[in-house]
C-alpha cells in the first residue's frame, strides 16, 4: 500500500505508452517495542526490499495504471535471546480502477497478491498468508490526471475485499520463538 504511494512520487517518463518504469531497493533497521503487545518485549529488525514498478496509460482518459513487484524479507531478533525469524513475502500490487472523481483527486482499487511465509529459527515455516486483498487509496492527481509524476498520496480508503485464503496469526506464530 505505501509502496504504491512511494511509486506515484517515482514516477518518470520512460517511453511512448509507458508512463513510469523502475527498480527499487531499500534496507534498514527498526525496533518494536512491547511486540504484539507484550509488556517489555522489545525486538530488533532488519528488512530488505527489492522491487519493480510500471505505469501505463489505460482507456480514453489516458489514466496511469500501475502495477508492483515486490519482494521483502524481513528478520526479527530477540536481543536478549537471540532467537530469530524470517518473513518473506512476494506481493504482486496492480491498480483494478483508477476514478478520476473530478475534484483534483483519484480514487484507485488496488488488488495486492501474494504470498508470505514466517519461519523460524529452523527455516521451517511457521506461519503462511497466501492469497490477495483488495483495497482503496485516494491521490491528489497534482492539477495532471494523466501525469503521476506530480501525484500525492492522500488517503488509504480501507479495504474494499478481505484477504482470501489462508490468514495465520502473526503474533500466535512468532511469540512462542521470539518471546
Amino acid at each position: 500500500m505505501a509502496l504504491t504511494a512511494t511509486a506515484l512520487v517515482l514516477a518518470t517518463a520512460a517511453g511512448a505508452g509507458l508512463l513510469v518504469r523502475e527498480t527499487f531497493h531499500e534496507e534498514g533497521t527498526f525496533e518494536l517495542e512491547d511486540f504484539c503487545d507484550v509488556p517489555g518485549l522489545t525486538i530488533e529488525g532488519t528488512f530488505s526490499v527489492d522491487g519493480r514498478v510500471k505505469a501505463t496509460p489505460h482507456g480514453p482518459s489516458g489514466l496511469a495504471y500501475f502495477i508492483e513487484h515486490i519482494r521483502a524479507t524481513t528478520v526479527l531478533t530477540n536481543p536478549e535471546t537471540d532467537a530469530t525469524t524470517t518473513e518473506v513475502a512476494t506481493v504482486v500490487q496492480k491498480d483494478q480502477r483508477v476514478t478520476d472523481n473530478g475534484d483534483g483527486t483519484l480514487t484507485i482499487l488496488v488488488l495486492g497478491t501474494g504470498n508470505d511465509v514466517v519461519y523460524g529459527p529452523d527455516g521451517k515455516a511457521i506461519a503462511r498468508n497466501p492469497g490477495q486483498v483488495r483495497f482503496e487509496i485516494l491521490i491528489d492527481n497534482g492539477g495532471t490526471p494523466t501525469d503521476p509524476s506530480d501525484d500525492e498520496f492522500l488517503e488509504d480508503l480501507g479495504t474494499v475485499k478481505d484477504s482470501t485464503g489462508r490468514t495465520d496469526d502473526f503474533c500466535d506464530a512468532v511469540l512462542p520463538v521470539l518471546g
